[in-house]
């Protein structure tokens, strides 16, 4: 898939209100509210550092493909940096959003001092990684004390579809986990935190529900099995399409 024709697929789910809600829940878990100024007023958020202390240090988005949410984080008083080892998907953030911050760089090796980062966020990122450890500990190494982490991603063995052939389901949908080098990841987000050495661990689950043509896209993306694909895109014509699609939310303090 083209960088354009992925940043298409994303930007369609990133508009879906439990994609906004989701988004908005993980900038709480960093410490940045929608109203910033009442973010010491909200005992959920579990940020303990001033946000005084905060604006002098950086927030990385690891991963940060089109950009969308270093900015949104941007626009919520952070000082965010967007860090990604893709060039081309680097030129097309900073082509999206030309006021906020982007840099090459991959998870094991963030262009950061050590200690100089108030937050780290990773969306959909750690099923990606042959080390997921390996990039806790690169987190852990950025964030100053008493910064946070927060981790969003789905296990991609937990994917629900509704489908007249359950058996073949469950059969493409591990076969598309295991394309993936730490496609169950999502379930270790806690363990990883608290192996690295973050306290007040915290997870969450929310469930993204798919319907219609934004469902039958992400399928695609699942298989080219024409003939199992066929009844998902009747289905979708009927409005009988079903994905449900759990994301695994969890945050620490270094």
């Amino acid at each position: 898939m083209s960088t354009s024709s992925l940043l298409a697929v994303l930007d369609a789910g990133d508009a879906q209100p439990q994609s906004v809600a989701l988004r908005s829940r993980s900038y709480e878990l960093l410490g940045y509210c929608a109203d910033h100024a009442d973010s010491t007023d909200h005992a959920d958020h579990t940020d303990h550092t001033d946000s005084t202390d905060r604006a002098d240090h950086t927030v990385v988005d690891v991963g940060c493909g089109g950009g969308r949410a270093v900015a949104e984080l941007a626009d919520r008083g952070a000082r965010a940096l967007g860090v990604d080892p893709d060039p081309v998907m680097i030129a097309a953030a900073r082509d999206r959003w030309p006021a906020a911050e982007f840099r090459l760089g991959g998870a094991y090796d963030l262009p950061l001092e050590t200690g100089s980062a108030a937050g780290y966020r990773a969306d959909k990122v750690l099923h990606l990684l042959d080390d997921p450890p390996r990039a806790l500990a690169e987190a852990r190494r950025v964030l100053a004390p008493g910064g946070r982490a927060v981790l969003l991603g789905s296990d991609w063995d937990t994917i629900v579809i509704d489908s007249d052939d359950p058996a073949a389901t469950r059969r493409l949908v591990h076969a598309k986990a295991d394309t993936f080098p730490s496609p169950r990841v999502a379930r270790r987000h806690r363990a990883l935190l608290l192996d690295a050495g973050f306290t007040n661990v915290v997870v969450e689950v929310h469930t993204l529900l798919l319907t219609g043509d934004l469902a039958l896209a992400l399928l695609r993306r699942l298989t080219d099995d024409e003939g199992w694909l066929a009844e998902q895109a009747d289905r979708a014509r009927r409005d009988r399409i079903f994905v449900a699609l759990p994301m695994f939310v969890a945050a620490g303090e270094a």
